[in-house]
């Protein structure tokens, strides 16, 4: 098969094999960009639909915090977490929220939290941590 002008055979059976590869295929037609709700952002906005406890995998047990969120930039709903305790009394219903990644494998979820992908940094532009410390007021919609 790798004869001396073998090169042009070889580098189109190469090419049609690439596709072959999950991975290769996935990057090229841009998979996770069209699934992914924030549509390939590290951030996005959204507007609070309402509260909602999700319960943790085995064998983990437990209630955790989270929020319904409708996205700005497209409509779709997501539920993001809302990181350390107390911090969902800061959050209420039409308050403007910012998701970035949860930081699991694979752009997944983290640990006991099925299916929860995302958590909230920021809300009504003030940092929740700010908010949740008492240093900073959050400012009314």
């Amino acid at each position: 098969m790798g004869g001396e002008f073998a090169a042009r055979k070889l580098k189109r059976i190469r090419q049609k094999n690439k596709w072959k590869k999950v991975n290769y295929r996935n990057r090229i037609l841009k998979i996770k960009k069209k699934k992914d709700p924030l549509e390939g952002a590290p951030q996005a906005k959204g507007i609070v639909l309402e509260k909602r406890v999700v319960e943790q995998k085995q064998p983990s047990s437990g209630l955790i915090k989270c929020v319904r969120i409708r996205l700005l930039k497209n409509g779709k709903q997501i539920t993001a977490f809302v990181p350390r305790t107390g911090a969902i009394k800061h959050i209420g219903e039409h308050d403007q929220v910012t998701v970035e990644g949860v930081g699991g494998g694979q752009g997944g979820s983290s640990g006991s939290m099925g299916g929860v992908k995302w958590r909230v940094s920021k809300v009504n532009n003030v940092s929740l941590e700010m908010v949740r410390r008492g240093k900073k007021q959050k400012p009314a919609r």
